[in-house]
């Protein structure tokens, strides 16, 4: 993943995802189940969640602590259950991609990375997702006690200011901007930021490569917005599609087959977890979903959105 991505109509029609022109002559109650007939039995939590009439996720901040595990060889997995904080390692370095929140660094971000054996100093880069708290919270400690480099884009960088009131809670000074589509390379590893606006104004969705043995496959993470119906405008919805449209795009160019969210209330994380715990030498790996699977999933999540759209146009 070295190059720099483009996306074109031609790409976007291969997908099969229709203009909004097209999902608003549909009734809710189609769209509902057709995102049902894409969710199956793999994106049942998602369709069920995001396609209710207003999601809620609750407090992230209060979820249980997540048992920090090795998902791949070279990713890991720490944080909150509601919150996920990746760490990606590398031959000259760690790359996290969020930080969790700014008042949880020595009660989960510090004693995740211990449990992994994981030297915050070792930590290069921080890719933040997107300009919230429960993202950007650990980054400025990160920044100022361990030397790492946080990354974001020119326009959430824009965004969290708003925060910025000289307390605790602070978010990082600002520091390097991701180019949609320019990898971030460190040593052996290149993680490619896709940007995919709705959420905040310049949300990343990120693509990289994990290593299982000897099999490489492509991670892809969606920026872990979630779609909360009563925050977002019509605008803001429009824009999200566009966002699903582009990643969806990239993930098909990269040949993404494996699912992962760092708000993975969405997906069935701790199944997955649960099943790599007790995998044996010759069982398939439990993330590792398949790239038709993973268009699946990114499609449900878009029809989730024109659900809301529909509804919003009074169309039922």
């Amino acid at each position: 993943m070295n190059k720099k991505l483009f996306f074109t109509a031609a790409v976007l029609s291969v997908l099969g995802i229709g203009s909004s022109a097209e999902v608003m002559a549909q009734e809710p109650a189609e769209i509902l189940a057709e995102a049902r007939s894409l969710a199956g039995s793999e994106w049942s939590r998602t369709v069920e969640f995001l396609c209710g009439a207003d999601p809620q996720p609750g407090n992230a901040a209060e979820t249980p602590v997540l048992e920090p595990t090795q998902i791949f060889d070279n990713l890991y997995a720490f944080g909150r259950s509601g919150a996920v904080v990746y760490a990606i390692t590398t031959s000259e370095g760690i790359i996290l991609i969020d930080s969790g929140y700014p008042d949880q660094v020595e009660s989960v971000l510090a004693p995740g990375l211990a449990a992994l054996g994981l030297d915050a100093d070792d930590i290069r880069y921080v890719i933040v997702a997107h300009g919230h708290r429960d993202h950007y919270g650990g980054s400025r400690h990160l920044q100022q006690e361990h030397g790492a480099s946080i990354v974001l884009s020119a326009a959430d960088w824009d965004f969290m200011e708003q925060y910025r009131t000289g307390g605790p809670g602070d978010p990082p000074e600002r520091d390097v901007v991701a180019q949609d589509g320019e990898p971030i390379v460190l040593g052996d590893t290149s993680v490619t930021p896709i940007f995919v606006p709705g959420h905040t104004p310049g949300a990343i969705g990120v693509l990289f490569d994990v290593r299982d043995g000897d099999t490489t496959h492509t991670a892809a993470m969606f920026g872990g917005t979630i779609l909360i119906s009563s925050r977002i405008s019509d605008e803001g919805l429009e824009q999200y599609l566009d966002s699903l449209d582009r990643f969806a795009a990239a993930a098909a160019e990269q040949g993404a087959d494996v699912e992962i969210q760092n708000h993975p209330i969405i997906d069935n994380m701790s199944g997955k977890l649960a099943e790599l715990a007790n995998r044996g030498a010759n069982d398939p790996h439990p993330f590792v979903v398949g790239e038709a699977a993973y268009q699946d999933f990114l499609s449900v999540i878009s029809a989730c959105t024109e659900l809301e759209l529909a509804r919003r146009s009074g169309s039922d």
